[in-house]
């Protein structure tokens, strides 16, 4: 049982060209539309202690493809592993007591190997304990959340230091530096201008101030709302320093996104 990490999606290889040249960055040659573990990494390194490295670390995170378990091994590329498995204690996870059973077997070691069956079905429990994994994965997130809301669910109104975590058409997602916690700023609170998403850059540029709200920027933001029967929390920024675009953007320096008081 293979821990596999496929080739990022060669779409989102382009996109992410795109997005380096529109930051300044050198990217690989766009002749191939594969690109290696290695070349992730020097761009990684190239952006290092810059403004622009926690913007290019997520977007990089971003183009990859997911990892999950399987019998059909096809390497792992974040890792530039040809052959990669899980082979810890076996009570974190089944994946690893299946490959600590096909050793026994293979070696002749006694008690504890795979039946006559080979272990079963390894394709379906591969894609099963991929499942489960998720499944795991999103309660852990989910029960964060309700706690950080609840924790925060008395400090309506104070303000924290952060960074713009997501941009969707509908608004920021942003993460506090004190707890880790994440919300949504609402679309509408960021001023009574048209905001275009721009997918490609992961930002939002406001058409008439040209102001650009872009993943990555340090911000300051006032929590609104904290339910944590959800987990949602609501912010509104009061802060916007637009760091990530570098200097000379068109929001560098702005202090008060537009329309707010």
């Amino acid at each position: 049982m293979y821990r596999v990490h496929d080739r990022p999606d060669p779409a989102k290889v382009e996109a992410l060209r795109g997005f380096l040249k529109g930051l300044g960055i050198g990217a690989p040659s766009a002749g191939s539309r594969r690109m290696e573990a290695r070349q992730f990494t020097q761009i990684i390194a190239k952006a290092a202690g810059t403004a622009h490295e926690y913007l290019l670390g997520e977007a990089i995170l971003r183009a990859q493809a997911r990892a999950v378990y399987s019998p059909g091994n096809i390497g792992h590329f974040g890792l530039a592993l040809e052959r990669y498995a899980h082979f810890t204690s076996p009570i974190r996870r089944y994946a690893d007591l299946i490959v600590h059973r096909a050793l026994i077997s293979a070696l002749g070691l006694g008690e504890g190997g795979f039946a006559n069956d080979g272990g079963g079905d390894l394709a379906a429990i591969g894609e099963h304990i991929s499942t489960t994994e998720r499944r795991a994965v999103e309660c852990e997130r989910d029960a964060v959340d309700r706690f950080i809301a609840l924790y925060l669910a008395d400090r309506i109104g104070a303000s924290f230091p952060g960074r713009i975590a997501g941009v969707t058409r509908f608004g920021l997602f942003v993460t506090l530096d004190e707890t880790g916690a994440d919300g949504l700023v609402p679309i509408r609170t960021l001023g009574r201008e048209y905001f275009d998403h721009d997918e490609r850059r992961h930002c939002l540029e406001g058409r008439d101030s040209g102001t650009v709200y872009t993943l990555g920027d340090r911000v300051v933001a006032r929590l609104v709302e904290a339910n944590p029967v959800t987990g949602g929390m609501v912010f509104e920024l009061l802060e916007h320093d637009g760091a990530a675009n570098g200097p000379g953007a068109p929001n560098a320096g702005r202090k008060r996104p537009p329309g707010r008081s």
